[in-house]
């Protein structure tokens, strides 16, 4: 019996959660869950909100998570995880890169970027793990596999073998890239232990 999941991923334009939520479908589907995805792009090429729901199950009858329904929120951005997180149920877990990507109502000076979110959703959600993705992204030789980070802490809290997310990584992330997308979710996946 495989246990229900839900997720959520949100970002920002340009900062690879669509395939991030590839490979983690790919990953799920190779395990043997039925799934059921959602995205919702918004602005993306303009720096805007991306968000995919992913609904994991023995069967999946609706894309669409609630709120207060989703497991896991993987946020790419500190905004984007305060936005998100009225979806995370009680005892759910929150994954944070913490980084700050001004919106355009900020960057024009019609709003300001909020401070302290962090703390915020840390005093709502005792299962936050906050990490600097971009840092060990750079360290792994490609700043640009952030989301690699992000999804490899997911990884390491699913009950799906690493092996599979391996094999998904090779399925799904062009081959030019995959060995510095491979060690990005390599030191992700060793930040949940």
């Amino acid at each position: 019996m495989l246990k229900p999941l839900d997720l959520i991923i949100g970002g920002v334009g340009g900062q690879g959660t669509i395939l991030a939520g590839r490979v983690l479908t790919r990953a799920a589907q190779e395990a043997g869950y039925d799934i059921k995805l959602s995205e919702i792009h918004g602005m993306a090429q303009r720096g805007g909100s991306v968000v995919t729901q992913v609904r994991l199950g023995e069967k999946v009858y609706a894309p669409v998570i609630s709120e207060g329904g989703a497991d896991f929120i993987l946020a790419f951005e500190r905004l984007e995880g305060l936005r998100l997180l009225p979806y995370l149920k009680a005892g759910g877990t929150m994954i944070i890169n913490d980084r700050a990507i001004p919106p355009v109502p900020v960057l024009v000076g019609a709003a300001q970027y909020p401070d302290k979110i962090i703390d915020y959703i840390k005093s709502k959600v005792p299962a936050t793990l906050v990490l600097d993705a971009l840092g060990i992204a750079t360290r792994c030789g490609n700043p640009r596999a952030v989301n690699m980070v992000l999804l490899g802490a997911l990884a390491g809290s699913l009950p799906l073998e690493r092996e599979i997310w391996e094999r998904a990584l090779a399925e799904i992330v062009p081959q030019k890239f995959l060995e510095a997308n491979k060690a990005a979710f390599a030191a992700g996946y060793e930040q949940r232990k």
